[in-house]
């Protein structure tokens, strides 16, 4: 068999793999939660809500949802509050991808738990995606699922190690003896932001007030039936203006690390 031949087969199965991939998460749809006031961005979020905010000439909620598009999950359920009739308005006229995009209000003060709540109707009794609409990290979405469903829990949560912003002075007395630059291997595992649930968590959140992240991923820690799928992967936090202005530069000068599409 010829180099070209080679080239060609690999080519082929690529393709494939691609194919099925996309395929195994194609009937899935993914919730956003772009509902919060991101105070922490100062003047940007007076007049947008944070997942509106722009990196290149594209929203950060676009972004999210082309990674996901990317494994094939085109159903989008936004779940809206703060300024949430600027995030309606876009995607009722939004036509440059074929996403199936279903914007709700959740309620301006509703925390995270409640929101997941007051969609329960929009994912039905189906496995789904979650996500925050502020956060891009290049999952694969596919082995996440995949290993969703071969762990046979009720959530599954993508775990990572945050970028390390100090260094580590060790001190004895009032002596310092040692100065060393942290790495990500130094810190401890965080939620990655990145889930699959199956529908009964929601007999997990009871209230408006509830947080995703206290009381029912504890009950479910409790419970043993949450998974955690891990990321070590690059990603930027998009928290203050700096970390805005340098996801920008990324996607100026092609680092975006989270562009997986062509």
């Amino acid at each position: 068999m010829s180099l070209n031949d080679l080239i060609r087969n690999f080519n082929i199965s690529l393709n494939i793999n691609e194919r099925l991939s996309k395929n195994f998460c194609k009937k899935m749809k993914c919730v956003i939660l772009a509902g919060g006031f991101g105070t922490r961005l100062g003047e940007e979020t007076n007049s947008l809500p944070k997942p509106m905010i722009k990196i290149g000439n594209m929203p950060l909620l676009w972004h999210i949802m082309k990674i996901y598009s990317q494994h094939g999950i085109n159903e989008f359920v936004i779940c809206c509050g703060y300024k949430g009739e600027i995030i309606k308005e876009y995607f009722d006229q939004f036509t440059s991808e074929s996403w199936d995009v279903k914007t709700v209000d959740t309620g301006l003060n509703t925390m995270t738990g409640g929101r997941i709540k007051r969609i329960q109707k929009f994912v039905e009794n189906e496995t789904f995606c979650l996500s925050y609409g502020d956060d891009l990290k290049p999952v694969d979405i596919t082995q996440l699922i995949r290993f969703h469903k071969k762990g046979k829990k009720l959530a599954t949560v993508t775990i990572t190690k945050p970028n390390p912003r100090f260094g580590i002075i060790k001190v004895k007395e009032d002596d310092v003896i040692s100065i060393k630059e942290k790495s990500r291997e130094d810190e401890n595992w965080i939620n990655g932001g990145y889930f699959v649930l199956e529908p009964k968590i929601f007999d997990y959140i009871s209230r408006d007030d509830s947080v995703w992240e206290i009381e029912p991923m504890k009950k479910l820690v409790e419970d043993n039936q949450i998974s955690a799928f891990k990321y070590d992967g690059e990603y930027y936090p998009m928290d203050t203006i700096q970390d805005k202005i340098k996801l920008e530069e990324m996607w100026k000068s092609d680092g975006a690390y989270w562009k997986i599409w062509k």
